[in-house]
């Protein structure tokens, strides 16, 4: 009974501290969240109104060139441009570095609670990879934001070369912040094109693979089919 009693008291600890601190972050992470979709409405709708005063200026731009913003749930979004998509995804989960990451040299993560984290993953997919469901297309993580339940962040990712892990502690994410990130994966997304795959990743075909392209024109694509993508720069 002793034993229980001890068990049961480190339980209610756990429950009173730690897990509680993480279901504030879950919090905090939507209420973020929730901005950033409201946000993603406004650059597309802003963005659109700048190409339609284009227009309007006599400038010969394809229909296609346009932007739309998808509301997926509380868990996703989406925002069209061009040839482009970016997925915006929050995970469902709150998130402890391991030992060897460099977060840890960081002293603020030595204060109570501050190491644990919310992400929201941002990948870029073709437009038509989503548009037309092609389930085996490839999409590319090109940022993810990490956010602690004070809205202290920092960014990985392409081109994203502010708010680093050194500098996590020192702000606090707010809507210039996300409109800062969102518009430098949306400049990557644009300048990442997509690619020839080398001949060698598709000499082969099966006639099952083949028929299903004639009949749904589905063929695994994406920007860097057949190419490491792991040697693009992460601040390029």
């Amino acid at each position: 009974m002793e034993s229980e009693s001890v068990a049961n008291k480190q339980i209610v600890e756990i429950l009173s501290g730690k897990s509680n601190l993480k279901s504030k972050l879950f919090d905090k992470m939507q209420e973020v969240f929730s901005e950033l979709k409201d946000l993603l409405g406004e650059i597309s709708n802003d963005l659109d109104e700048a190409l339609d005063e284009l227009r309007e200026n006599g400038k010969a731009l394809n229909k296609r060139v346009k932007l739309e913003y998808r509301d997926r749930g509380k868990l996703e979004a989406e925002l069209y441009f061009a040839d482009d998509v970016l997925v915006f995804s929050l995970l469902p989960d709150i998130y402890k570095f391991d030992r060897e990451h460099p977060i840890n040299n960081n002293p603020y993560v030595g204060g109570e609670g501050n190491v644990y984290c919310g992400i929201i993953n941002i990948y870029n997919f073709l437009n038509e990879s989503i548009r037309y469901n092609r389930e085996e297309d490839l999409g590319y993580l090109v940022a993810r934001i990490f956010i602690n339940t004070q809205g202290a962040f920092f960014v990985e990712g392409k081109r994203q070369n502010f708010n680093k892990i050194e500098d996590f502690g020192k702000t606090q994410i707010n809507r210039n912040a996300l409109k800062n990130i969102v518009e430098n994966a949306m400049l990557y997304a644009l300048s990442f094109d997509l690619l020839v795959p080398r001949f060698e990743s598709v000499k082969i075909t099966t006639v099952e693979q083949m028929n299903k392209k004639i009949d749904s024109a589905r063929m695994k694509t994406g920007k860097r089919l057949g190419f490491n993508f792991n040697t693009d720069d992460i601040l390029s």
